[in-house]
């Protein structure tokens, strides 16, 4: 599918769905419990339903509610495995979802027996060798279907035992939770010493999901060393999933980047999502944004509506007259802050960043691709963006690399083009991973004027 954009302003009000990487956590930790679990306000996106087609394989039945047309409900039940959780029934193919992949392969090293796991073209280029040598440390036999390439199929082979994992923590926290989820089925503890973790924010998301589930869990202050006892028997709950602040990030950067008030309703107040960070980067280059956090709501207001009649972004009042935003604890981020620099006065710096280079896609590179075509001026680095904001942008078109950010981020960068510019948008479906229904929610709540 291919969606054009073009200059258009944004009023009204709109909901975000629920948040993926809250989803499912409560879809696996439901899966562990005994018990009936109710998860109301899931994201029904891809990612969240290959885990709930993958998590009966070990044992839950999982009931979506549907609609009469057939789509997934809003409350969502999992009737958990509990003692009786199992090797999986069959390869667990995980889609496009890399949260997916980390977390259930962990847990499926507690199982005597082998379990396969693979996904779709991008998550076979996704790295694991880095999980099969955690669980291998653990006394399991991780490995590689393909030793000449570092991606899916997985074949893990288990039972591995409490013990004591030294791994890196830089390629992704999403195999830290993981292996701390997986904790829950081990016969003692599991010490994992991390030498540089990153995306710190979801590790701590990790915790509280399982202090919320009855399981402690110990972090240091520095996130290098983390300690969970198992076995666990978890109890069935009932949980309320949260906006999901990596979809606030789109429609909070249209309004900026246009002459648009609106009101984004539902935002997670609670601290336990990273990327809620992006409030006050933007507010530090002049973002009209106001943050009601008893009522829950974002009050954006961008160019012409904001309060001091222009909205205009400048980085010129920071030191050195540049933004430094260290991307490593809220990557996912990197597309919509990418998108916003090229419309901001003065240079943005996206660093510590290579985790984006293994996302859906080698985030960094294709960034600086896609937004050269429209004429921003880029700089990559090995582990950064440098983006010299303010230069004449232009329509044409792009490609998304079936990545649902970059979709979401350059269609938000098309409403902000000169009069009469229009950008393309290829395989925009992709949206449908993290936000679905991206582009239908922004025509009819916000006018945004999408077109197929």
């Amino acid at each position: 599918m291919i969606i054009k954009a073009s200059k258009h302003n944004l009023s009204g009000s709109i909901t975000v769905p629920g948040s993926k990487s809250h989803t499912i956590r409560a879809l696996i930790l439901a899966t562990l419990a005994e018990g009936t679990s109710t998860i109301s306000n899931p994201l029904p996106s891809a990612d969240c339903l290959s885990t709930a087609a993958a998590v009966p394989l070990i044992g839950s039945e999982i009931n979506l509610n549907p609609g009469k047309d057939g789509t997934p409900g809003n409350k969502w039940t999992v009737k958990g495995a509990g003692k009786n959780i199992h090797l999986p029934d069959d390869v667990v193919n995980v889609g496009n979802s890399g949260t997916l992949l980390y977390f259930l392969s962990a847990v499926a090293g507690n199982f005597n027996g082998i379990s396969v796991f693979t996904g779709d073209a991008s998550i076979r280029k996704r790295p694991v060798a880095h999980v099969a040598d955690a669980l291998n440390q653990l006394g399991a036999r991780a490995e590689l279907a393909d030793p000449s390439h570092n991606g899916c199929p997985l074949i893990i082979k288990g039972p591995m035992k409490a013990g004591t994992v030294n791994t890196p923590g830089e390629i992704s926290s999403q195999y830290i939770s993981g292996l701390m989820i997986s904790a829950i089925l081990l016969n003692g503890k599991l010490t994992l010493n991390l030498s540089n973790p990153k995306e710190t924010p979801y590790l701590t998301m990790t915790q509280k999901w399982m202090e919320k589930v009855g399981v402690p869990c110990y972090i240091s202050d520095d996130f290098k060393k983390i300690e969970v006892e198992g076995p666990a028997n978890l109890k069935a709950f009932d949980v309320t999933i949260p906006s999901d602040w990596e979809g606030v990030a789109f429609p909070l950067i249209a309004a900026l980047m246009t002459d648009s008030e609106i009101t984004i309703e539902n935002v997670d107040s609670s601290g336990t999502q990273g990327d809620d960070v992006i409030v006050e980067v933007l507010k530090s280059i002049g973002a009209d944004i106001e943050w009601d956090k008893t009522k829950n709501t974002l009050t954006v207001r961008g160019g012409k509506k904001a309060r001091n009649g222009h909205g205009k972004l400048s980085t010129k009042h920071l030191p050195d007259g540049e933004l430094h935003v260290t991307m490593n604890a809220f990557p996912d981020a990197i597309c919509a802050l990418a998108a916003i620099a090229c419309i901001t006065e003065g240079t943005v710096v996206l660093e510590d960043a290579e985790v984006c280079r293994r996302k859906e896609t080698d985030r960094l590179k294709v960034l600086n691709i896609e937004l050269t075509k429209m004429g921003a001026k880029v700089e990559e680095k090995q582990d950064a963006l440098i983006i010299h904001g303010g230069a004449p942008l232009r329509g044409g078109v792009v490609e998304s690399y079936h990545d649902h950010r970059m979709a979401m981020s350059l269609a938000c960068l098309g409403l902000a083009l000169p009069e009469g510019e229009v950008l393309e948008i290829k395989d925009a479906e992709c949206c449908s991973v993290s936000f679905p229904g991206f582009f239908e929610v922004m025509n009819e709540k916000l006018g945004a004027s999408f077109s197929k």
